[in-house]
């Protein structure tokens, strides 16, 4: 793992980090500078749900999707039908025209089931488990929550999907990284995959081998496909799951751990990861890469650390200088924290943000 070591936050913005980065930074660059280079016309797939209050954390999301992105994203949009013309609106104002568009979605589950699903969990989270049904033209796609904000461009995430080995068909981080304070190793009662579960707050999937794949289960000696195992998953254990969809999904790898690829922490870094105490060593050496703000942290007090970030990212305009108008205010933000376990490592918060900011003027003086 690359250690960004050049970054000391106001002196250091643009000097470039080869002359402190070992191998391991030089060839995971390498890998991702290949990838992109061997699919350069690719267009990034990301999907999101949104219903009830989460129109302006959703655009919000979108915004820090586009701010670093390199390739082209085409955004798919699950809502419900009064925020259609909201979205519209929104995103209609963007100013990437090019390099974004999008489609809106009506909120669907299976006729005979659709009941069922609705109130799993919260409103219409279930609705991702049907993604590789209904956009069955859609080779990849990452689904993210309402609540994440992308530090650096999608297309490093992205770019996972070339490291995927031929039985691997998605990628999800894990729930939890010390097992003291993990849910699933605690209080579960439903098999969960690895040591603490894995979260689907931000899950890459290549959905035409999803498609494909026959599933093991604990239902029937008979392999499943993805469309025949959903219902009967739930009718088994909808007494036992807590975490609606989530839950499904580590049922499911549970029984086929080898379709699963697992990210770093840094790739989805929650509140859990610093409340008590720093529990992400990824994130300590190279910052976060996506952040993930569960729980409504972004909207309340209880977390400053992550509200500062997304206040930042919601008030930044298209277009300003991003080191005057993001960074800076938000570390003079963060350094409000200190009082919390997480602000007392806020760089953590800053550190790929200002790598993404640094590469994001390099690429355009290059043109």
């Amino acid at each position: 793992r690359c250690k960004d070591l050049s970054v000391s936050f106001w002196n250091s913005y643009w000097m470039l980090p080869s002359d402190v980065c070992g191998m391991n930074c030089f060839w995971e660059a390498a890998f991702r500078y290949n990838y992109m280079k061997t699919h350069p016309s690719e267009k990034m797939h990301l999907a999101v749900v949104a219903c009830g209050e989460r129109l302006e954390e959703t655009v919000t999301m979108l915004r820090s999707a586009i701010i670093f992105s390199i390739k082209p994203l085409q955004f798919h949009i699950f809502a419900e039908d009064q925020l259609h013309k909201s979205f519209k609106d929104i995103l209609d104002d963007f100013p990437y025209e090019g390099k974004v568009n999008y489609t809106l979605y009506p909120i669907t589950f299976p006729t005979e089931s659709a009941a069922e699903w609705k109130k799993l969990f919260k409103p219409c989270a279930s609705q991702r488990l049907f993604l590789p049904l209904i956009l069955k033209n859609v080779d990849s796609l990452l689904y993210v929550d309402t609540d994440i904000l992308f530090l650096r461009p999608v297309d490093d995430i992205w770019s996972f999907l070339g490291k995927f080995n031929s039985t691997q068909i998605a990628a999800m981080a894990p729930e939890h990284e010390e097992p003291r304070i993990g849910w699933y190793n605690r209080f579960a009662r439903h098999p969960y995959y690895g040591v603490t579960g894995i979260n689907s707050g931000v899950m890459l999937m290549n959905m035409t081998r999803i498609r494909r794949k026959y599933f093991k289960n604990d239902m029937t000696a008979v392999r499943l496909q993805w469309g025949e195992i959903l219902m009967p998953l739930l009718k088994k254990y909808k007494l036992n799951i807590t975490w609606g969809d989530q839950d499904l999904l580590n049922i499911m790898f549970f029984h086929n751990p080898e379709s699963l690829y697992v990210f770093p922490c840094q790739w989805n870094y929650r509140p859990d990861h610093c409340i008590y105490g720093s529990n992400c060593k990824e994130a300590e050496e190279e910052g976060i890469f996506i952040l993930h703000g569960n729980r409504g942290v972004y909207h309340d007090d209880k977390q400053p650390t992550f509200r500062a970030v997304y206040e930042a990212i919601k008030n930044y305009s298209f277009g300003d200088d991003m080191v005057r108008s993001l960074l800076q205010p938000l570390e003079l933000e963060l350094q409000k924290t200190m009082h919390t376990y997480c602000g007392r490592i806020y760089k953590v918060f800053i550190k790929q943000l200002a790598k993404s900011i640094r590469d994001f003027y390099a690429r355009r003086s290059r043109g």
